[in-house]
């Protein structure tokens, strides 16, 4: 039997987390080693109990889930860390990725979904469903901050070959693997390859660090 998936609940609501443990009950490879309610809380249970991923909340009183991601995910054997936000009212998702965040969940999401995006993430990728991705890039896009400041082309990006840069176009609209190899006539193995080859040239943690840095650097309009 595989070793299974700690995963510590962070939310200001009890409701909530009560919904979310209930909803991990059924599935033997993920366990709930805790909960807490608010940012503090959840960097202390991080640290004390060492879960492999946290289902972080964005809104909550005193420390939000923004300043708690950049803690926890700041530490020493840091956990995955998971957003979970409304969508349509959070304004703070792209502050949350950009803190160490490896995903986002919207808390109507499918059952399946979310507990697809917690195996996926603990097994050290992120998990962006295409769909939901086109929408976080729509908030985005709709956003003056991020694009506020004057854009400054990554000094790294000068490692990038076209091929890749094409890629990373690609992967910043949200397209996934399957969708890269159809509109660049190349296979699904030579995509994953150009994209591990981006992790490293780049120095991103996942998928979504990618699609941060794409928008930064203005190659997705």
């Amino acid at each position: 039997m595989s070793p299974q998936i700690r995963v510590l609940l962070v939310d200001d609501q009890p409701l909530v987390r009560a919904g979310l443990r209930v909803l991990m009950a059924d599935s033997p490879d993920l366990v709930v080693v805790g909960e807490a309610g608010t940012g503090d809380e959840a960097v202390g249970q991080a640290a004390e109990l060492r879960p492999d991923v946290v289902l972080m909340d964005v809104r909550m009183p005193g420390m939000d889930g923004i300043e708690a991601t950049r803690i926890v995910t700041a530490a020493p054997y840091a956990p995955r860390v998971l957003v979970l936000t409304t969508f349509d009212d959070d304004a703070y998702v792209y502050g949350a990725l950009r803190s160490g965040a490896s995903g986002f969940l919207v808390k109507d999401m499918a059952v399946d979904d979310i507990l697809a995006a917690i195996r996926v993430v603990a097994a050290g990728d992120a998990l962006l469903a295409p769909g939901v991705t086109r929408r976080l890039i729509a908030e985005f896009a709709a956003r003056p901050e991020p694009r506020a400041r004057p854009v400054r082309e990554p000094a790294s990006l000068s490692q990038v070959t076209a091929r890749e840069r094409e890629v990373l176009v690609l992967v910043g609209r949200g397209l996934s693997n399957g969708e890269i190899a159809e509109r660049l006539h190349i296979s699904a193995a030579t995509v994953k390859a150009h994209v591990a080859r981006l992790f490293t040239k780049l120095d991103a943690r996942d998928r979504v660090h990618l699609v941060i840095l794409a928008y930064e650097a203005a190659l997705v309009p």
